[in-house]
């Protein structure tokens, strides 16, 4: 079948696995009623499924070979309700809680990021407090936003109110911009984490900072949570908060090829927003990223 032909699953996977036989399930969160400026990420999962037909299953740099020693598949997408946000966070938490029956590690495909509080009330669940290593321009951890506890940029401080992570292994790398206090970032730390701000990654290689960040959230099961806005919007346009002066793509494949090694239990690229990008490029970048977060999953082989 050529590239441009047969159903639009994530690197043309077969999409027909039941999840009792996979270890790693893609799916898709076609949400983005949590977002606070530019709507359009609920078809980042389509339009990273789209581009993604561009990738091939070996990856030559690191010599991963994720689909010769795990069983992969996509599962498809969480039927999301678009007219009412809580319901589609406990029509996502219940999806997950169902796929977490199965010893499974899901690889999520956004979607804002309001999902990760579902996402990581079902891991939490199986897996206990885990480490987050979460790239992003924004630390999304404010109390509320227009009133509302839930959005895409309360989702970290929901989660550690609510015990879903271990907040002496949460790193957040790239954050950045303007603020609405001079101590926007404060509460992050004190609760922990490790807060990489942009400056601190200008111009240089991550790998030295990387070794520290892997040592900091090394001691138990970590999530990767990915919003493609880390990345300078000369990279992906395609987002609906972008912010100047961020990550590079090296940097950003630094930061994920060096989580090889780690108890990863799950993984999300979320923000996508292809509507605001009619090159297809930021979609072909997050489907990149996607496919090397499967690269460094536990029991990938290397030829």
């Amino acid at each position: 079948m050529p590239r441009f032909g047969g159903p639009a699953t994530f690197m043309r996977l077969p999409g027909e696995t039941d999840p009792a036989d996979l270890d790693v399930a893609v799916v898709g969160v076609p949400f983005d009623i949590g977002t606070s400026n530019r709507p359009g990420a609920r078809f980042g999962p389509r339009g990273i499924r789209s581009e993604s037909v561009m990738l091939r299953p070996y990856n030559m740099a690191t010599k991963a070979a994720p689909f010769d020693s795990l069983r992969i598949d996509d599962t498809g997408d969480v039927a999301t309700n678009p007219y009412n946000l809580a319901d589609s966070i406990e029509r996502i938490t219940a999806h997950y809680n169902q796929l977490l029956t199965n010893e499974i590690i899901p690889v999520s495909i956004g979607g804002d990021h309001t999902i990760v509080l579902p996402i990581l009330r079902a891991i939490a669940a199986k897996h206990g407090p885990v480490g987050v290593i979460h790239i992003d321009a924004h630390t999304d951890i404010n109390d509320l936003m227009f009133g509302e506890k839930i959005a895409h940029g309360t989702p970290f401080r929901r989660a550690v109110e609510e015990g879903l992570l271990d907040p002496n292994r949460v790193a957040q790398i790239g954050v950045r911009g303007t603020g609405y206090a001079a101590d926007d970032f404060d509460w992050s730390r004190e609760q922990g984490f490790r807060v990489v701000q942009v400056e601190e990654c200008w111009h240089k290689s991550l790998e030295p900072l990387m070794v520290e960040i892997v040592e900091k959230v090394s001691a138990g099961p970590v999530y990767i949570s990915f919003d493609i806005d880390g990345l300078d919007p000369s990279f992906a346009p395609g987002t609906g908060t972008p912010e100047i002066a961020g990550l590079t793509v090296p940097q950003a494949l630094e930061i994920i090829r060096a989580c090889r090694g780690l108890e990863v239990v799950g993984a999300d690229l979320v923000e996508v927003a292809p509507i605001y990008d009619v090159s297809g490029g930021t979609s072909l970048l997050a489907a990149n990223l996607l496919y090397e977060m499967l690269c460094v999953l536990p029991g990938v082989g290397y030829r």
